[in-house]
């Protein structure tokens, strides 16, 4: 097994997570199969519980990992299914030693970081590493390894003293240190390109034992060969393996960035592999040049509640760009606070909540993602309502599909108290409930998670998108459609066209056939979406949007179909956790008011 560390130093989000994403897609075209670990240095077991403004999205993968962000963006450039054991906490290696000495695997010895959290570090590493990611059999050749946080803060030392003896254990011919280092330009107009920093960050990594085989100098233009020379001097790594990596217009440059400056080439011969480095990624480049150069521009409206960090939606806006590019379109994003769109705000701030409604009706479709707690709720049912009323193309993901049940409850079957338990406990009218096996008093790692099989009925918008009768996506939630309120709501046009594959009674897809797009999931696309395999879900929606979308003719007639009542027997009686109940109305009850 090979390994290649990729650490950062000065400040953090330099993009140490494109870097070693990039490193891992260099190494895949030559030939060699690739897998990636996350280090965190957090005390938290994993990031489900984090806020997302100010951690960012929680990614979850196929085995309901909740993981960090960066693990996304492995999957998404080198096409691998990581487990949640490929994101190393602080948190999980203190738990792993801690259970072993209450066990008495330690023989009475006294625990300490060195060696016990160090080798349990190192074993963690080593064990994972030889996971099959690509979908065979077959362990992994080189493993990617990124150091979460920067180099000299205190809560990665722990990690710095392993990886040093990491590299002693395994020989170094099997590890390769990438050091990704900030040069900044002081000084008036483009400024003075500075080498100081990065001068300061080799000089720690020299201090743990720990000295970088090859640099990576972030800045805003290509540095200059002066500054690599003085970095090479300082950091006592050669000239030609100290890179420049400059703000380029869209990500998909930067393999092809490293390509260029033989970066390939250097890992290969630090590692002592004997294959050859590719001369060119045709398919990057092509990727890079298409989002480069869209023909036509389309505004999709985001209504979220965590919209101050355009983060806490990364897979969303990530899926929507690989839909855009599928589509050469040029994605706009406008981002709605959904509170702004409450009656609330109109009588306390009527600017926002006027400039919230003026961008929602300029948009070409709307889009309300997943999100927890009852903030903004009336805003995202607004939205909802909105979209279906003015035929404007609509996705709902997870929480977006919740509120688009509440919102057609609410005004189609004039159920005017209709609502979740999650935001009214005690409502009469539970149209979205508490799903009956989640824990109510443990929070993390509690949720329905990780990739559940849908299965979809032939002729709807679901079927024409996915093309499949069973597709396998990833949930994570803890509230569900009642069962109780399906018939009625399917009476009055909504259709339920995926339910969950196992017992039929969950409510995965729903969608309107009279509405020009309006379509909604209770799992999340986006994380499976890849800039070469674009999700269904959001190539629909955006092509919708872009009024390039066409409609199966048997999916405009599916009301009249009787094949949708045929897809599974009502689902029994389900226990809700509210203490009072009302039985949902009929159809004959909503006629007569």
């Amino acid at each position: 097994m090979k390994y290649v560390v990729v650490s950062g130093g000065v400040v953090s989000g330099l993009g140490k997570g494109i870097t070693s994403s990039s490193v891992g897609v260099l190494l895949k075209a030559c030939g060699l199969r690739v897998t990636s670990i996350k280090i965190d240095p957090y005390l938290n077991i994993d990031a489900g519980l984090f806020s997302p403004y100010e951690h960012g999205e929680c990614f979850v993968l196929d085995d309901g990992g909740e993981v960090d962000l960066d693990l996304g963006n492995y999957e998404r450039f080198i096409g691998t299914k990581l487990t949640k054991e490929h994101n190393i906490t602080t948190g999980k290696i203190y738990q792993s030693v801690i259970s072993r000495e209450r066990r008495g695997d330690y023989l009475g010895k006294t625990v300490q970081v060195v060696p016990h959290i160090t080798t349990a570090i190192q074993n963690w590493i080593e064990r994972v590493a030889q996971i099959p990611v690509d979908g065979t059999s077959l362990a992994p050749e080189v493993c990617c390894i990124e150091l979460g946080g920067t180099v000299g803060d205190i809560e990665s030392m722990v990690f710095l003293e392993a990886l040093r003896q990491f590299r002693y254990r395994v020989g170094g011919d099997n590890f390769c240190h990438i050091h990704v280092s900030l040069v900044p330009n002081v000084g008036a107009g483009e400024g003075e390109p500075k080498s100081k920093p990065t001068q300061h960050a080799v000089k720690e990594l020299r201090t743990a034992g720990l000295p970088p085989d090859i640099i990576v100098c972030r800045s805003g233009k290509p540095a200059p060969r002066s500054i690599i020379a003085k970095i090479s001097l300082f950091s006592m790594v050669p000239s030609n393996q100290v890179v420049s990596v400059h703000n380029v217009s869209n990500i998909y440059k930067v393999p092809l960035l490293l390509l260029k400056q033989r970066v390939p080439e250097m890992i290969l011969r630090i590692l002592k592999v004997n294959r050859l480095p590719p001369d060119c990624l045709p398919e990057w480049e092509k990727l890079a040049t298409n989002v480069d150069s869209p023909k036509v521009q389309v505004t999709i409206g985001i209504v979220g509640k965590y919209t101050g960090l355009s983060d806490s939606y990364l897979s969303v806006t990530k899926a929507l760009f690989h839909s855009a590019i599928r589509s050469d379109m040029k994605l706009k994003i406008e981002w709605i606070e959904s509170t702004d769109l409450e009656e609330d705000t109109k009588q306390t701030n009527l600017k926002d909540w006027t400039t919230a409604w003026e961008s929602l009706k300029k948009v070409d479709g709307i889009l309300i993602p997943g999100g927890f707690g009852d903030r903004g709720i009336q805003g995202m049912i607004n939205a909802s309502q909105y979209a279906r009323e003015s035929n404007v193309p609509y996705l709902g993901i997870c929480l977006g599909l919740q509120v688009a049940v509440i919102e057609y409850a609410r005004n189609i079957l004039k159920i005017s108290e209709a609502n979740s338990t999650e935001f009214e406990k005690e409502t009469p009218e539970p149209v979205v409930v508490f799903m009956p096996e989640i824990s109510t008093t443990h929070m993390g790692g509690t949720m329905r998670l990780g990739g559940r099989v849908t299965k979809i009925m032939r002729n709807t918008l679901a079927f024409q998108l996915y093309e499949k009768v069973e597709v396998s996506e990833r949930h994570r939630h803890r509230y569900e459609v009642n069962p109780e309120y399906i018939e009625s709501l399917e009476k009055h046009g909504l259709v339920f066209s995926g339910r969950d594959a196992e017992k039929g009674v969950r409510m995965e897809i729903i969608e309107n056939p009279k509405h020009k797009f309006f379509f909604a999931v209770q799992f999340h696309p986006e994380y499976q979406s890849t800039p070469f395999n674009p999700s269904p879900s959001f190539s629909g929606f955006i092509d919708a949007s872009a009024n390039i979308f066409k409609r199966d003719n048997k999916v405009q007639n599916i009301r009249e179909s009787s094949s949708h009542r045929k897809f599974t027997p009502r689902a029994k009686k389900h226990v809700s956790k509210t203490k009072t109940r009302s039985k949902p109305q009929t159809s004959k009850q909503i006629k007569e008011g």
